[in-house]
């Protein structure tokens, strides 16, 4: 199903062919992002990323760049992250060797000039403020800085303002020589193209990235003896909250179980908490859980948007089904229907060329390991009933409950109390 190369400059390429596509996808993964930062540079992995995309010696301007790709119809972008940045390109398959030859060029010739950096601010300032002015994404960021405070993992990955305003050409120069590397780049193709010619275009296309040393990212300290709240008080029409608890990382087997957990709890609209909290008493739109497994740390968490009268109540309703999930095991029934959901939405996930693309390369790149798609459900569908109660056990526990909130909320003091499970 996929294909692993190493070349010998370190750089490792994965082929993911596709019967049933006329599209190819090339994505440029590098393990570099926040969690690589110090706190005076945070923010920088996501300013370099959007320098990439200003000029090059091939293709000078933006407008260049941009129209190269725009002439045949195809779709490209980029992505900052905790643990990596990339960098991608949908075409024909029939323009894989213009897809390669733009996504190469930028990745490894683009200008960073001086007069870009500066008009760049602008854009990222205001990024800034379209987030912030967005509680359904902000809570997110809020969420992770309650639980990790003031270290990487806690930081912004798009940084905060005064540092964005301070970053100067060497700075991003510096970062890119200590964090980009052929040792911890990965390439993929996937979708439709010849299988016996993409080593060849691949290391025509990339054979001077460079091969050096790379600095290594902080290991995340995990602190918590008691439930913890964090408030960003802002005048909105509905509360805002995630609340959730510290869990299992990306190498622990039990990420299996906690997957699954948060498919019960809430990933659907036959959910628990759908039905408990939306369904049954009306207090949200949205309500779901997910599960989030980095390669040192992992959570499971609940997001809602619920009227501010009503706050201490669904508090209180997530609470009840933490607590049932782990004194009373889920039936047989219940316990396939969540594997079926995981196994059945990954299927129709993986559908398109870029997900078949950010499927393996991520793999790789966090775990140096890689699983396909039947595999992963087969560790799936390993998972018995005990394994789901003993990991709600061991994760819904009062110490590691932690509530953000986004809304025009003062005192922590009236929730605080709440956190009993």
């Amino acid at each position: 199903m996929f294909r692993k190369t190493t070349l010998k400059n370190g750089l490792r390429i994965i082929a993911v062919p596709m019967k049933n596509t006329k599209a190819v996808t090339v994505l440029v993964m590098v393990g570099a992002g926040s969690k690589y930062e110090t706190k005076e540079l945070n923010g920088i992995s996501h300013f370099l990323e959007h320098m990439f995309f200003k000029g090059t010696k091939k293709r000078p301007t933006t407008l260049k760049i941009a129209e190269t790709l725009d002439r045949i119809g195809g779709v490209y972008n980029a992505f900052t992250s905790k643990e990596f940045t990339g960098y991608w390109a949908k075409v024909d398959w029939k323009h894989l060797d213009l897809a390669l030859d733009w996504v190469s060029d930028i990745f490894l010739n683009s200008k960073f000039e001086k007069k870009e950096i500066k008009r760049e601010k602008g854009v990222i300032i205001e990024e800034i403020n379209m987030y912030q002015d967005t509680p359904i994404s902000y809570i997110g960021d809020l969420w992770e800085k309650l639980l990790y405070d003031n270290q990487p993992a806690g930081w912004l990955t798009i940084g905060e303002k005064k540092n964005v305003l301070k970053f100067k050409r060497e700075h991003l120069l510096d970062y890119l020589e200590n964090h980009y590397s052929a040792l911890n780049t990965i390439v993929c193709i996937a979708g439709n193209f010849n299988q016996k010619e993409v080593k060849n275009k691949v290391e025509k296309y990339f054979k001077d990235l460079k091969k050096r040393p790379v600095k290594e990212k902080l290991k995340v300290v995990e602190r918590q003896e008691r439930p913890q709240t964090l408030i960003h008080y802002k005048k909105t029409d509905q509360t805002h909250l995630c609340l959730g608890v510290r869990g299992y990382n990306l190498f622990q087997p039990e990420k299996y179980s906690q997957e699954i957990l948060a498919s019960i709890l809430g990933a659907n609209m036959s959910s628990r908490l759908f039905i408990s909290v939306r369904e049954r008493k009306g207090l949200c739109y949205y309500i779901r859980t997910s599960s989030d497994c980095s390669t040192d740390t992992g959570y499971l968490v609940t997001q809602a948007g619920v009227p501010h009268k009503n706050v201490g109540e669904v508090i209180k309703l997530i609470l009840k089904e933490y607590k049932n999930i782990k004194t009373k095991k889920v039936s047989d029934e219940e316990l396939k229907k969540a594997k079926d959901y995981l196994k059945g939405t990954s299927t129709l996930g993986l559908e398109s060329s870029d997900a078949q693309a950010s499927f393996y390369s991520l793999q790789e790149l966090l775990s140096h390991k890689i699983l396909t798609p039947k595999e992963k459900f087969a560790k799936l569908d390993k998972v018995t009933s005990d394994d789901v109660q003993k990991a709600a056990q061991n994760i819904f526990r009062p110490e590691k409950l932690n509530l953000a909130l986004v809304g025009p909320h003062k005192d922590k003091s009236k929730f605080q109390p709440l956190l009993k499970i």
